[in-house]
């Protein structure tokens, strides 16, 4: 089985505290994420939350359960089609503290399953430009 995954990071100059409290106002998103335009639910572990994800020219949407919630430091949910064992995706959120109010944001997912392989041919380099973008719009806004 095909394992696939895409890291990004980006260094933001505020505290991991601020970051962490931008990254779990799902509310807010669509004020400032340009990839992950719209999240629905709460951060707590166990919770299916409702993504709505730019995806090239048009959007997804899906319906990930949460994983891991360590607050000020990792965030974790599980996505996944309808169809077991045909593509999951177990997306990370990291916030490393790298000094005083300097953070490493680390946005990553790991891709498993019989279709993660091609699917990953067809929408890798959108993801990882999606990663990206989000990535960006949250140093800016976390720096404000």
């Amino acid at each position: 089985m095909a394992m696939k995954s895409i890291h990004t990071e980006i260094i933001i100059h505020t505290s991991a505290e601020k970051v962490w409290n931008i990254l779990t106002d799902f509310e807010k998103f669509p004020e400032w994420n340009p990839f992950i335009l719209s999240l629905e639910g709460k951060p707590n572990v166990g919770e299916r939350l409702k993504a709505t994800l730019k995806n090239g020219k048009g959007t997804s949407v899906f319906l990930p359960k949460v994983l891991v919630v360590d607050p000020n430091k990792t965030f974790e949910w599980l996505g996944s089609l309808p169809v077991p064992g045909l593509f999951n995706g177990q997306h990370h959120f990291r916030i490393e503290s790298i000094g005083e109010n300097q953070v490493r944001f680390v946005q990553g997912e790991q891709f498993s399953g019989l279709l993660a392989g091609m699917l990953m041919k067809m929408i890798g380099e959108e993801t990882i430009k999606g990663f990206a973008s989000m990535n960006q719009a949250l140093k800016e806004r976390a720096e404000k």
